[in-house]
């Protein structure tokens, strides 16, 4: 009988101590991490505090790019974090934020904004249908195996737009590529399911000419 005790409470605190392990794992995999890629209404949060105590000097747009990487690095080597540029448990707590996972309306408007920086960045001057065009072929290639499955993979993926190169991504964001995203996050594609899109004037690359033609707006060949 005793025995049989000993063995019922040692499988109770077995099973306590696998209830206590389980808590924990469930809430640090709920607890919000911002990194280069990250959009949003808690990345304004960041840049805004960043900005205020004279670490970030850029656009306080939602979108952590590598100019809000730098300020959070700055950041964390002058507060004795872990200097690692991604705004976890310990570097939220110090910027006096709450730890959470967002909300799904902050995401939405993290994807429009993003979205918009790139259109205004690769398209401004284009016709209203090529910057909607130019949002499709982004929001194509989140669904096509071939790329990252999310905005801010496809939009960061190394080489795939020039203006991530060329500064243009940080240059004012245009009111007509807010509503381009908009549009083509509501299932408009005027560029017919393509994944590229180039300029024939700027193009140097053999390869992107050899891909097939969808058709034609303003400046841009859109490509399959």
């Amino acid at each position: 009988m005793q025995q049989n005790r000993r063995k019922l409470w040692g499988a109770l605190a077995l099973l306590f101590a696998l209830n206590i392990t389980l808590i924990a794992l469930a809430q640090t995999a709920q607890a919000a991490v911002y990194r280069q890629g990250s959009t949003g209404a808690e990345v304004r949060t960041i840049q805004t505090k960043l900005q205020r105590w004279g670490y970030y000097d850029g656009e306080v747009d939602g979108i952590y790019g590598s100019r809000t990487e730098a300020a959070v690095r700055n950041f964390q080597r002058k507060n004795g974090l872990t200097v690692d540029g991604v705004v976890g448990r310990a570097t939220l707590r110090a910027l006096g934020m709450t730890v959470s996972s967002g909300s799904p309306g902050a995401a939405q408007q993290g994807s429009v904004d993003l979205l918009a920086r790139v259109i205004s960045a690769e398209a401004r001057g284009e016709p209203y249908s090529g910057q909607v065009a130019v949002g499709a072929v982004i929001l194509n290639r989140v669904e096509h195996p071939s790329f990252p499955n999310s905005i801010a993979g496809v939009v960061y993926q190394p080489g795939a737009f020039t203006c991530m190169v060329d500064g243009q991504f940080n240059e004012p964001v245009a009111e007509s590529a807010y509503r381009a995203a908009r549009e083509a996050l509501n299932g408009s594609d005027p560029s017919g399911g393509a994944i590229y899109y180039f300029n024939p004037s700027t193009a140097t690359s053999a390869w992107i000419w050899s891909r097939p033609l969808i058709k034609v707006i303003g400046k841009h060949r859109f490509c399959a």
